[in-house]
């Protein structure tokens, strides 16, 4: 079992239970590893940032099963069906079956293809998710949607697929570059802002901490994060309902993303200043006082994060974000707020009330 210094959060499914374990030098414990849930044979999907830093260290705590590797570029850019196939191909030229175990050793661009992978792969293998960078620790590792990118629209093509577990160390983010720890905070924020008051009072009094990357509040932090995704995703697996609440200033943040071709934020940037924009439109409507607006776009103006939307036409973005996934019979469905903590989803929202929010914030 992990050290009493890490969290373990139970995940209770019909699709079956998984365990999200939390803590510091995790990669490197095999008592992690040591399960029955983890086969024989393991494929290790990472990239070219990570692999260096990580793949000997998990390979040693693997222990004695036969290991490949399926090492691929790093970038969303590389989020597509192409880079997708190159996991198939390793798959099939090592002769693997239906008992082999698919390691996501990276952050979530890694841990969405490992787990499509997975999820096609002689219809359907087991996956582990070790996510690396904070967002993917916070968010995308926990949950078991995977997918890749289409050109008009982002995780278009995917399936649900949950991990058979979930090995979260907070250590590796010490070699995260800022950048990208700070995009993983906006994920963080999220949690706060649209489903845990108390949490977001907590962030707002720990940011320093965080922003200094002390191992105890960043435990705190991602074990609360995935406690708080766990209650949700165990109401509703696949998004029918109360699990779109976790798409707070995903509708923007997908547009923005999309409207500079993936290259130019990170997710977590986009996510930021979507959420941003959801707490103004949402201020604008009536819904959200304006001191609870100020205090979101407070938090995400400390931690450096964008809170205003790309520049670009407010009508671009606005047609990005009609193909969103979340699109229901032509009405673009939003995550908006009555309180910090508090987030509902709508599709009564006028489309001239979107472009003016935006248009306010800083689209053209």
């Amino acid at each position: 079992m992990p050290r009493t210094d890490s969290r373990s959060i139970h995940i209770s499914l019909p699709s079956g239970d998984y365990d999200v374990l939390v803590g510091a030098g995790l990669v490197d414990r095999s008592e992690c590893f040591a399960t029955d849930l983890i086969g024989a044979d393991v494929l290790i999907v990472t990239n070219e940032t990570v692999a260096p830093l990580y793949h000997d260290r998990l390979l040693m705590a693997l222990g004695r099963r036969r290991v490949e590797a399926c090492v691929l570029p790093d970038g969303e850019e590389f989020k597509t069906l192409e880079t997708f196939s190159r996991v198939i191909d390793v798959l099939v030229r090592a002769r693997f079956h239906r008992d082999v175990t698919v390691v996501a050793l990276g952050g979530g661009v890694i841990g969405d293809i490992a787990g499509f992978a997975a999820a096609c792969y002689q219809r359907g293998v087991d996956v582990v998710q070790v996510p690396t960078t904070l967002l993917a620790q916070v968010d995308a590792s926990v949950g078991g949607k995977t997918g890749v990118n289409h050109p008009g629209g982002k995780n278009l093509i995917g399936a649900f697929h949950q991990p058979r577990l979930v090995v979260a160390d907070v250590a590796t983010l010490e070699t995260l570059p800022s950048r990208e720890y700070l995009a993983g905070m906006a994920e963080v924020v999220k949690y706060g802002a649209g489903l845990d008051e108390e949490f977001f009072l907590w962030l707002e009094q720990n940011v320093d901490r965080l922003l200094r990357r002390e191992p105890g509040p960043l435990v705190e932090a991602v074990a609360r994060c995935c406690e708080c995704k766990a209650r949700i995703v165990e109401q509703d697996e696949k998004e029918a309902g109360r699990r779109a609440l976790l798409n707070l200033g995903h509708t923007f943040g997908h547009a923005f993303e999309a409207a500079m071709g993936y290259r130019e934020w990170l997710h977590g940037e986009a996510v930021s200043a979507g959420m941003a924009v959801a707490a103004r439109l949402s201020a604008k409507l009536g819904h959200l006082p304006g001191t609870d607006a100020g205090r979101i776009i407070d938090l995400l103006d400390q931690l450096g994060l964008p809170t205003r939307p790309p520049d670009r036409p407010a009508s671009e973005i606005i047609e990005l974000m009609a193909m969103d996934k979340k699109v229901l019979s032509g009405r673009m469905r939003f995550v908006l707020l009555r309180a910090v903590g508090d987030s509902f989803v709508t599709d009564d929202v006028a489309r001239e009330d979107v472009e003016s929010a935006l248009q306010e914030t800083g689209a053209e």
